[in-house]
């Protein structure tokens, strides 16, 4: 699987190649991006504390259809997506307790 970003004019256009990818995971990635941008953009209040907080639900739900865990599904009786969630979440919350902010330049 690859992915491409390319900024047009004042277009951006990410390209993902979902030939590996579920229906329900491209659905999913359509509207996280979808709703980052509505986030990004909002002048509301609401609309950005609940658009953030259904970006981050979005992404946990893609996290937990990773073809990781499917592979392992059987093999093991580990939860590695609530696993990796947790994870993600501690780190996050390391994050929002120090203040650190997060700056990818490329």
């Amino acid at each position: 699987m690859s992915a491409q970003t390319k900024i047009l004019d004042r277009m951006i256009r990410i390209e993902i190649d979902g030939s590996e990818l579920t229906p329900n995971q491209v659905r999913l990635i359509r509207s996280l991006n979808t709703m980052l941008a509505h986030v990004m953009l909002t002048e509301n209040e609401d609309e950005y504390f609940e658009g953030s907080a259904e970006f981050m639900r979005m992404c946990a739900a893609l996290i937990k259809q990773a073809r990781f865990t499917e592979n392992l599904k059987d093999a093991s009786n580990i939860p590695y997506a609530q696993q990796a969630l947790e994870y993600s979440m501690d780190v996050l919350q390391e994050y929002v307790t120090n203040s650190k902010v997060v700056t990818y330049d490329n």
